[in-house]
């Protein structure tokens, strides 16, 4: 990486009209050399309010799903010639402000992806987090935490960073077009034995921030569960997985 990191923020958008401009206003925009969204078919103003905002924008033709949307964002980003890519989502669920810190670890070389964690300190139950999502979150990561041999307090994160070579190595391309897409790129990162940190960030429950129902996240656990599985299977050399073979650098820098 470059003494100067070139950071850049996607944002994975699906109808954040409501909220999107406030998020980017709190951007620190003297940590940030480019705002990329990407939207996901949406039916509200998020379109228009981005270009309001003079967002780099790329927009999908109908609703793809969020993992579909973060291989555009990161494949946009490296095309962009990013050093550091940060995942911001435009719901305001997260402090936009925390950037800096979000990409410190990485700047100093002390890691490759950066995991902003509700569960580091504080109470996310007083901040608003429901109590079954709370009990499920605990409970996945523990099982995680013993699959990756790692201590992280939360996998289940929104908000992330990744050094360029992570987002050049992983093949997430491979990956689930849905929400499940989060814990197998994070599969990815420990199969190619990159450096994970993380850091405490407060997090926003309101009607306007997004958020997964009670069969919805049920569901997404069941498939953090077999992703978990068919990694356990490809590290143990008993069924190899192309999702968890690292892949050579598909993009060179912008000059």
């Amino acid at each position: 990486m470059t003494e100067w990191p070139k950071v850049v923020v996607v944002m994975p958008a699906y109808n954040a009209g409501r909220t999107l401009r406030m998020t980017y206003e709190e951007l620190p925009k003297d940590a940030v050399n480019l705002v990329i969204l990407v939207d996901d078919g949406s039916t509200d103003k998020t379109l228009e309010i981005a270009r309001e905002l003079g967002l780099e924008i790329f927009v999908h033709n109908r609703n793809y799903g969020y993992g579909a949307n973060q291989k555009t964002c990161y494949t946009e980003a490296l095309r962009a010639g990013a050093d550091i890519v940060v995942m911001v989502h435009p719901d305001y669920q997260y402090d936009p402000t925390l950037v800096p810190q979000m990409i410190e670890p990485i700047v100093r070389h002390d890691a490759d992806v950066v995991l902003g964690s509700r569960l580091k300190v504080g109470s996310a139950l007083a901040q608003g987090m429901p109590w079954w999502k709370f009990a499920a979150n605990r409970a996945l990561t523990w099982v995680e935490n013993r699959v990756f041999g790692l201590a992280l307090s939360e996998y289940h994160t929104g908000y992330r960073a990744f050094r360029r070579e992570v987002l050049e190595t992983v093949n997430f391309s491979a990956n689930s077009d849905g929400f499940v897409f989060d814990q197998e790129i994070i599969a990815q990162a420990v199969a190619g034995r990159f450096r994970i940190a993380e850091i405490a960030v407060p997090t926003r429950y309101f009607p306007e921030a997004s958020s997964a129902s009670l069969l919805d996240s049920t569901v997404y656990g069941l498939r953090i569960l077999a992703v978990l599985f068919w990694y356990l299977l490809h590290r143990g050399g008993v069924r190899r997985s192309r999702r968890f073979d690292s892949i050579r650098a598909r993009y060179t820098r912008l000059t």
